[in-house]
């Protein structure tokens, strides 16, 4: 969640008129993330969230998006759907964005989870993998294994600004993974993005799980994959207490059984994960407006990260 889109009050104020929601009271911009524009809204009746999607959430994919969220909501997981106006309208326009009000979820994200919490997170993965089973309509993941190169050859050899031979790191690390990516492994719609800051919790349940803006069809067990590379380590990238990732994959498997084949294939994909975030964290490094209210994200974070999968291929034993 980030701002980069300004509304004012009295475009706020008059945005909610169309809805059964209260008058505004108060609003504040949301500085996590890096995607889309957030508010926290409180008004007269209750407390939402507002997004306006940025350019890399394309409007023609918030049907995805919106569905999945009320599939999911119907089936009893903690997601927070989009609300619909008056009219039945769910996606608006606001300040030149789409737009939607969302409702809140109570609940913290942790920044440094206990293998409780990260078994609990994992469960609810599983339990996310088990409701969309039946969900029929698709989406090509845009971030998914085949735009990694494109994406290094878009960042150039200004990547190496950032830390100085990153542009052949990566791609010697791209070679053995393009190679290699199994494509026969269980898939579905999967969140794709699972960071401790998208899952909510209260104490070690599992309040809500947000922000499913690369929600796509893929394999299953990359989604545990990014996962593993998201709560596993620190933010540094540094690997924490080996039993929250232990609990993470002991978690996802009492809810949701996976094969021996997609065990073996969770270094290979804990590796891609780990090109795709770093991919994407250095094109924000490298592209971030210098005005935008908005935290970047260490892109070397998730070199470490790669650095220690390389060194531990055995993890999941």
């Amino acid at each position: 969640m980030a701002v980069y889109t300004q509304v004012s009050a009295e475009a706020l104020a008059a945005f909610l008129t169309r809805y059964d929601a209260g008058a505004l009271v108060s609003a504040k911009g949301i500085a996590e993330g890096v995607e889309n524009s957030n508010y926290l809204v409180d008004t007269s009746a209750a407390r939402f969230i507002l997004t306006l999607y940025e350019k890399r959430v394309a409007a023609d994919d918030l049907p995805f998006f919106l569905a999945l969220l009320d599939h999911l909501a119907a089936r009893g997981l903690p997601v927070p759907p989009a609300i619909a106006d008056r009219e039945g309208v769910a996606i608006q326009q606001l300040a030149g964005r789409p737009a939607c009000l969302i409702r809140f979820l109570p609940g913290v994200s942790v920044t440094r989870p206990s293998a409780a919490q990260a078994r609990a997170a994992a469960e609810s993965m599983g339990a996310m993998h088990r409701a969309l089973a039946d969900f029929a309509p698709t989406r090509v993941n845009s971030m998914g294994v085949a735009t990694w190169r494109p994406l290094l050859e878009r960042c150039g050899r200004d990547i190496d600004t950032i830390q100085p031979g990153l542009f052949d790191r990566v791609a010697h690390a791209l070679d053995s993974i393009e190679r290699d990516w199994p494509h026969d492994l269980p898939s579905g719609a999967i969140h794709a993005d699972l960071f401790p800051d998208n899952v909510l919790m209260l104490d070690d349940r599992v309040t809500g799980l947000i922000d499913f803006y690369f929600a796509c069809t893929d394999l299953r067990a990359y989604d545990l994959a990014v996962m593993h590379s998201a709560w596993a380590f620190d933010a540094a990238g540094n690997p924490g207490d080996r039993a929250v990732g232990a609990a993470l994959l002991a978690g996802y498997a009492a809810a949701a059984p996976f094969s021996a084949t997609e065990r073996a294939a969770l270094p290979l994909l804990a590796r891609g994960a780990c090109v795709r975030f770093l991919l994407s964290r250095a094109w924000d490094w490298l592209h971030t407006p210098a005005d935008a209210l908005v935290t970047r994200k260490d892109p070397l974070a998730y070199l470490r990260r790669l650095e220690w999968y390389d060194a531990n291929p055995d993890f999941t034993r």
